[in-house]
């Protein structure tokens, strides 16, 4: 007999998202699953500083704080809830968890994942294996109301409750891959809901309503939110969230790998839009692992710059300086110009001048060096100072990913009346299943492109539109969102009309992308397709040094990448500009 779909949702995007939205979710509206996504590469750097100071700390305390509310709600609509908000201790997590409970009177079973912390590991100061939904779903089958898990994949948090729902097989591939597809939507929260929307103006997204998903048992699903919340849900919106943080066509995990470029959207109505047609591989026999360390020590020093002659006075803090970094082992100075001509505000007339240092030992990067740049303050540029008074070094993190053999990773689930029952990996994939052929083409779209991954294709001046065009920023046409993996960046482009699908996909190459964004010139640069979303992602490889923690980048996280792309200026086919201003496009 078909079960009818399970409504999941999520409450949680990042440690540190709204506060109240575990309880909105759980009175706005009828749910069977709520989830919560509280763990990023940066979050993992935190709560291991936090256990270097307190063993039983290392896990999102904010969600126990959110639970003193939303429990006895939780309980009183018969809601389960699955976070990963054990970060690095997932039993001390649910013992807080069964603590709670017995001071707020509620009875609830609470179960947890462990078995992806993999320290020590070569000096790390935490080492994390991404663990599948397998846990979650054992966890779910012996009853538990309440399921913390350490570092699941974001999606495993909506396939592992899924596959509990309807009884999945380890190898209904096709199902699983259209729940992790739909978990993928849901991660981010409100990004799937017109927040971070390249069109966001045409939308009230003052306060987005978080999102949730109606999973059928074949694996498609509906992504919408609950009646009367703020924000939209629309086939951008779902395609934004879709390329975020993706790598290729072939969306790895450890339970299935997922055909991306097998993706269909369509409308179900209003804020409903429907996935379907995602295909499911098996997934590899490797586990990705987190590995954050402390690389080092940084701090910083922001010069303020304004009125005439600003990059003389650049020049000249830097020339003063430059005895003070001697042997510093990295310095890196940005003129970021903010200031305009004539300007009527003298915010508006200046310029920011950035010095970031780092280095292996504090004491190089530390006061002395920041009181260098402070006691430059009567004998330098004129209306010299600086954003900040001078300041301790401090530690910074580096993220690397590294790759586990999967049967060798302890997943455990432990169950609500405390058995320990070991998860098996995934098993290996038959010799007759191969790797599906890509789906078809939408009507409009292009045969696939050989030069697709290839840096040495064309740039701009290679691609002639046909009929009168524009001067004007992609963005005109485009959406795009953008993320980080590590040191690596990627940005999404999609568009709307088969007609725009056919000139971006033949306009927006490589070398294309690398003379809009200069920063990405020398550096690997990877194009995927999709042309049922009719997006390109591009992979763009060390972007970002050694990631986030490292404080390497003006945006470490590449978050505005995407927007910066937008605003770049080509050549586009007049007629594919919106009549309406720039913007307004849903």
């Amino acid at each position: 007999m078909t079960r009818r779909p399970l409504r999941i949702a999520n409450a949680s995007g990042f440690y540190g998202d709204r506060f109240s939205a575990l309880r909105e979710m759980l009175t706005g509206g009828p749910l069977d699953v709520l989830t919560g996504d509280y763990l990023a590469e940066l979050t993992m750097l935190i709560l291991g500083r936090d256990r270097l100071k307190d063993q039983s700390l290392g896990y999102a305390k904010t969600f126990l704080r959110q639970l003193e509310e939303g429990l006895g709600l939780a309980h009183e609509r018969g809601v389960r809830i699955v976070a990963n908000a054990g970060g690095l201790n997932p039993a001390g997590l649910a013992d807080a968890v069964r603590d709670l409970a017995a001071r707020v009177g509620v009875p609830v079973r609470v179960a947890h994942v462990e078995g992806d912390d993999l320290t020590p590991y070569e000096g790390a100061l935490t080492a994390n294996a991404y663990l599948g939904g397998g846990g979650i779903t054992a966890c779910l089958r012996a009853g538990a109301d309440v399921v913390v898990t350490g570092r699941v994949t974001d999606a495993a948090l909506v396939s592992g409750p899924a596959a509990w729902w309807f009884d999945w097989a380890p190898d209904d591939y096709d199902r699983l891959a259209g729940a992790v597809v739909a978990g993928h939507v849901l991660e981010c929260g409100t990004q799937a809901t017109g927040g971070n929307y390249a069109f966001f103006t045409a939308h009230d997204v003052r306060r987005p309503g978080f999102p949730l998903a109606e999973i059928a048992e074949d694996g498609t699903a509906v992504i919408t939110k609950h009646p009367g919340t703020g924000g939209t849900v629309s086939a951008g919106t779902v395609t934004a969230q879709l390329l975020y943080e993706t790598q290729g066509v072939r969306y790895l995990g450890p339970d299935v790998t997922a055909r991306l470029d097998t993706v269909r959207l369509s409308g179900d109505g209003p804020d409903r839009v429907r996935i379907t047609g995602v295909l499911g591989e098996p997934p590899p026999d490797t586990l990705k692992v987190g590995v954050t360390r402390i690389g080092g020590w940084r701090n910083e020093v922001v010069f303020v710059l304004t009125g005439l002659d600003i990059e003389a006075k650049a020049a000249l803090v830097r020339a003063q300086l430059s005895d003070a970094l001697e042997g510093v082992a990295s310095a890196d100075w940005t003129l970021s110009r903010t200031d305009h001509e004539d300007a009527p505000t003298e915010e508006t007339a200046s310029a920011l001048l950035r010095l970031v240092v780092r280095d292996p030992s504090p004491d190089r990067v530390g006061r002395a060096l920041t009181s260098a740049a402070i006691e430059l303050a009567l004998g330098s540029y004129p209306g010299f100072h600086v954003t900040s008074p001078p300041g301790p070094a401090q530690p910074y993190g580096v993220f690397t990913s590294a790759l586990a053999p999967a049967d060798a990773v302890p997943h455990t689930a432990v169950l609500p009346n405390g058995t320990r029952v070991r998860v098996p990996a995934a098993a290996p994939p038959a010799p007759d299943c191969r790797p599906r052929a890509s789906a078809p083409h939408p009507p409009g779209a292009l045969p696939p492109d050989p030069r697709a991954s290839n840096a040495g294709e064309a740039g701009l001046s290679a691609v002639t539109p046909a009929g009168p065009t524009t001067r004007a920023p992609l963005g005109a046409v485009a959406g795009a969102r953008s993320g980080d993996k590590g040191g690596d960046a990627n940005v999404g482009v999609w568009v709307g009309s088969p007609d725009a699908w056919d000139w971006l996909r033949a306009a927006l190459t490589v070398e294309a992308l690398r003379d809009l964004l200069p920063e990405t010139r020398g550096l690997a640069v990877v194009r995927h397709e999709l042309p049922n979303l009719r997006a390109l992602n591009f992979e763009i490889r060390g972007l970002l040094g050694d990631g986030v923690a490292s404080g390497h980048r003006f945006d470490p996280q590449a978050k505005a990448l995407g927007e910066w792309l937008r605003a770049r200026h080509l050549d586009i086919p007049t007629h594919l500009l919106p009549s309406a201003p720039e913007g307004t496009r849903p």
